[in-house]
């Protein structure tokens, strides 16, 4: 029965947190999209790829034409390095507190 609850918590926690990760993942992705489509002129189909593109890590496919345009993806390429981070905090954050919780790492007062 606590075994079941334990789990239980754990899946509520996971599910939540990947939920919050997905979010900002489309929110960041929209900010990407929002500032190519209004900077550089791209179609949106062309800010997604661009956007996605930088979001992931792997660089811009459009070559940028205007000094805001450059401005933008130089902010948004340092924002999407620490958004990266932030996503895979929220999602391992729960599995890294399980594990430690399993093998019983805890603080007492005198380690603080």
């Amino acid at each position: 029965m606590m075994q079941e609850k334990k789990h239980s918590k754990f899946i509520i926690h996971f599910t939540r947190n990947l939920i919050m990760a997905f979010i900002f993942t489309w929110l960041a992705l929209f900010a990407g999209m929002l500032g190519y489509h209004s900077f550089e002129k791209m179609s949106w189909i062309d800010a997604f790829a661009n956007a996605s593109m930088i979001l992931s890590g792997m660089g811009p496919l459009t070559p940028l034409v205007t000094d805001g345009g450059k401005l933008f993806a130089g902010f948004y390429a340092l924002f999407s390095g620490l958004a990266f981070i932030a996503i895979i905090g929220l999602i391992l954050v729960p599995i890294a507190h399980r594990f430690f919780k399993s093998i019983h790492l805890e603080w007492t007062d005198s380690q603080k």
